[in-house]
């Protein structure tokens, strides 16, 4: 592909976090960004050179956007992916529209997953009340998850009984879902990768992470838990996706390791990834970075990472005393941290579970990094990890 010179623009589908880091990314190596985003603000609208306040598939907004950029990317996988089929009939998009549509649809993920020889945790598909028969029982105690739409926990039910599968799916609105089998978990990893046009590709440390109601908590790396032999396999498995999709961009390889040992994946992110927002502090160059480069068609930059890291989410909570009334928190001990990097988003209003920003804390190993984290968030009124 072309190689993009500073100063070019780039766009950007989706205005939320990980588009304001992407932005902050791209102008840093001098690129122009704008975002097409139907919001009015958010974080990345507020950092963009340029917003556009557009539907997704507004045909004039896509034209317009096509037009004035060398480059198109996705903030987010639930952008409609025919979005991103229209868009490539003016300009490079990356990741493709068809590698996305498969990361959004849960039903057509894991058809793919399995086609690829990759182990999956059993369930079943779900596509209208015709399925919901007593031959599910095997897949009990179980998760139902939404096919598409679901995140940071939202669209999901933990279900015991057929009668709870059925009370869970009328709830979700009789939309095609998933159920999966609940597997005696250990603990969770991820990979974060990134590849090139011409198939040149790259790895980030595997990362461990907590989930607290279903939503990112902590994540820590390197994986303080996982051994040479399953973070080989894990690298191997995420390299495997990014290439069965000919993937272009970083893309985000979640594993569920099993306390038999076995690594089964979870599931797909075709962006940068809530658990890779540490390289930003910890590594050479970050997963922001890298998707710049992508689309700009420059080298790929190293992912080393030259201090080991903890990355605490900061959601909504934070700014909400127990009673429910908001509050405002107090960042000098964080900032006067010497060790910790603290990352807000922007966001004007502040919910439970909503994520509004991140810290970085870092460590000569894994350990006291989360040792660190661990005071930090203390202070904060978040619970040890």
């Amino acid at each position: 592909m072309k190689t993009l010179a500073p100063g070019s623009w780039l766009g950007l589908l989706g205005g939320g976090q990980l588009g304001r880091m992407f932005c902050m990314a791209a102008q840093n190596l001098g690129y122009q960004v704008i975002v097409l985003d139907p919001a009015r603000d958010g974080p990345a609208i507020s950092v963009a050179d340029e917003h556009l306040c557009a539907d997704y598939l507004e045909p004039q907004a896509l034209e317009k956007l096509g037009a004035m950029t060398g480059a198109v990317t996705t903030e987010f996988e639930n952008v409609p992916s025919q979005a991103l089929e229209q868009l490539s009939q003016y300009v490079g998009v990356s990741p493709q529209a068809s590698a996305v549509a498969i990361a959004q649809d849960r039903i057509a993920e894991k058809a793919f997953l399995a086609a690829q020889g990759l182990a999956l945790s059993e369930h079943a598909v779900i596509l209208n009340a015709n399925d919901l028969n007593p031959v599910l029982t095997h897949l009990l105690p179980g998760i139902l998850k939404v096919s598409r739409l679901g995140y940071d926990g939202k669209g999901q039910a933990r279900v015991n009984t057929l009668s709870e599968v059925q009370a869970a799916f009328h709830t979700f609105g009789q939309v095609p879902c998933v159920l999966e089998k609940l597997q005696d978990i250990a603990y969770e990893v991820s990979v974060v990768v990134a590849r090139t046009h011409n198939g040149a590709i790259v790895h980030y440390p595997i990362a461990e992470n907590i989930h607290r109601k279903g939503i990112l908590a902590i994540s820590m790396v390197p994986s303080p838990q996982a051994n040479q032999k399953l973070t080989a396999t894990a690298l191997t498995a995420a390299q495997h996706v990014a290439q069965g999709l000919n993937y272009v961009g970083v893309l985000c390889v979640e594993f569920f390791v099993l306390k038999d040992g076995r690594l089964l994946v979870n599931e797909i992110a075709p962006r940068p990834h809530n658990s890779g927002h540490y390289s930003m502090d910890a590594c050479v160059t970050s997963q922001f970075e890298q998707q710049v480069r992508i689309m700009a068609g420059l080298p790929l930059g190293s992912p080393r990472q030259h201090h080991a890291a903890v990355m605490l989410n900061l959601l909504g909570d934070v700014w909400t005393h127990e009673d429910g009334s908001a509050r405002t928190p107090d960042w000098s001990y964080i900032l006067a941290e010497p060790n910790a990097k603290l990352h807000l988003y922007g966001k004007t209003e502040a919910r439970r579970g909503r994520k509004m920003g991140h810290i970085t804390v870092l460590g000569k190993n894994v350990e006291e990094a989360l040792e660190r984290a661990n005071l930090l968030a203390e202070r904060l009124g978040i619970d040890r990890f």
